[in-house]
């Protein structure tokens, strides 16, 4: 079980696309092992940026319309959304490194 929040279709447009910090959605599923190695990763880089960047999460299984939207064919997918626009996406297992060089780019 992870420690970020789940996002839906129902509340994606509050928590995401409206919202005034920017916001690192991490597209999974539960039978997908690179996404279950990359939990962890993900909320430690969370902890790090805490009050700078939003983190939560997005169950494509449940969420079908939501990753065809925002054109995600591989998971894990992390998507950075700031000011309701996709910024920038890193696609499969990354290191803790490679997911702060993404946010440094765009988050103060």
């Amino acid at each position: 079980m992870s420690a970020l929040p789940d996002v839906t279709q129902a509340n994606f447009q509050a928590e995401v696309l409206q919202n005034d910090q920017p916001v690192l959605v991490d597209f999974w599923a539960p039978w997908c092992g690179p996404c279950k190695m990359l939990t962890p990763v993900v909320e430690k880089v969370a902890a790090s940026h805490a009050g700078k960047a939003k983190f939560v999460k997005l169950n494509t299984d449940e969420n079908p319309s939501l990753a065809g939207q925002f054109q995600v064919s591989g998971i894990p997918c992390l998507i950075l959304f700031k000011g309701g626009q996709v910024a920038d996406r890193i696609v499969g297992y990354v290191p803790e490194g490679t997911i702060t060089s993404m946010l440094a780019k765009h988050v103060a």
